[in-house]
């Protein structure tokens, strides 16, 4: 019935419905990713590749450390879609065109059909609110950001120079003119995904900057951007299967982790423990490293002798010290690449994706 409502209420709960489903599908689609990164995860197993700081070779990780990395991402997705969807759930319903309805009526009523957790408690904010579209764009942006990241190291670790993935066929083209080439579509739209999203809630954010209180008809050009970013949940679904379909060259990834001397910040570690301060076990590795790149070999193919020129603590157990298992496991605290941290990691994050799914399904059917 059209008594005791206006269009300004009708719209303001229409809209928060529509952005609820969509968040819903979202963190769906959010957890279909998580659960595919977690599976190559336990695939990788304790396979090894380097980490990168400044995009310089930094220190050995496990490869499901590395993959484990993009979930904590998704996880913060997706609680603050969650939290963006808490928000919104309140019913305008009642709230007339601007000052409250003229009829007594029960305003729980509607409000707990349509499954919000309330009404609304004020008539002139619930009708001009658009707060909850901002907020979900840009809870979007930050999706669109991790997904950048990920299309953007993939993109990185295909390259020859790397050679550390092979693109599956399905998601890659060839070259129009160069027969040899695998170019990286998916990733590649993938990351140019971003600027719609974040283009969205810009837009929202200066159409409702400076508006006065209540309705405006500004107001409506906040749908559009709200509806151009439907396409998220399903290139989630895209990327999920991508993420599945990934080839992983731990032989070439392993090798890279295991030259350069990304196992220099073990050998400090060691003479740490041999009660050096830090800052000179820096030092004096650091010496180390520059003797052995003149020799051109690494840290563990330096003799004892020609360690002790440099301290006198090293001794026969430093070479054990510097292995890649020891240079993984001596990261021994909650988030390090210890391998039996890791294998702990995987077991808590595949619980907290299940908790995920379970608040999905219980949003996706609310009202129903």
């Amino acid at each position: 019935l059209h008594t005791g409502r206006s269009r300004n209420e009708q719209i303001a709960t229409d809209l928060r419905l529509y952005v609820r489903e969509q968040i819903a599908l979202v963190i769906e689609s959010l957890a279909t990713w998580a659960n595919a990164l977690v599976e190559q995860a336990h695939a990788a197993d304790d396979s090894v590749m380097p980490s990168y700081t400044h995009l310089q070779r930094a220190e050995p990780v496990l490869v499901a450390h590395w993959l484990l990395a993009y979930v904590e991402m998704i996880l913060r997705d997706a609680a603050r879609l969650n939290d963006c969807a808490a928000s919104l759930n309140y019913c305008p319903l009642g709230s007339g065109a601007v000052a409250g309805a003229t009829l007594a009526l029960d305003r729980t009523i509607a409000a707990r059909e349509l499954a919000f957790t309330a009404p609304t408690a004020n008539s002139i904010d619930a009708t001009s609110d658009r707060d909850f579209i901002l907020e979900y764009l840009q809870a979007l942006t930050f999706v669109g950001l991790h997904l950048s990241r990920f299309a953007e190291e993939i993109t990185l670790f295909a390259t020859a120079e790397f050679n550390f993935v092979v693109l599956p066929e399905a998601f890659s083209t060839g070259s129009s003119a160069m027969p040899q080439k695998k170019n990286p579509d998916l990733t590649e739209l993938i990351r140019a995904k971003v600027g719609r999203i974040h283009g969205a809630a810009q837009a929202v954010a200066l159409q409702l900057k400076g508006l006065p209180l209540a309705y405006n008809k500004d107001m409506q050009e906040t749908q559009e951007p709200a509806f151009a970013v439907e396409f998220v949940p399903q290139m989630l679904a895209l990327v999920a299967r991508f993420t599945s379909a990934l080839q992983f060259n731990r032989q070439r990834m392993s090798e890279a982790a295991q030259s350069g001397y990304l196992n220099a910040m073990a050998a400090a570690t060691y003479l740490v423990h041999k009660d050096v301060p830090f800052r000179t076990a820096h030092e004096k590795i650091g010496n180390a490293v520059r003797f052995a790149i003149e020799k051109r070999v690494e840290l563990g193919d330096l003799t004892l002798d020609q360690l002790h020129q440099f301290g006198e603590e090293f001794a026969q157990d430093f070479y054990a010290a510097i292995t890649l298992e020891a240079t993984l496991d001596c990261h021994d605290v909650i988030g390090g690449t210890a391998r039996a941290r890791v294998h702990q990691a995987l077991t808590a994050t595949s619980e907290k994706i299940a908790r995920i799914t379970a608040l999905t399904q219980e949003a996706a059917h609310a009202g129903a």
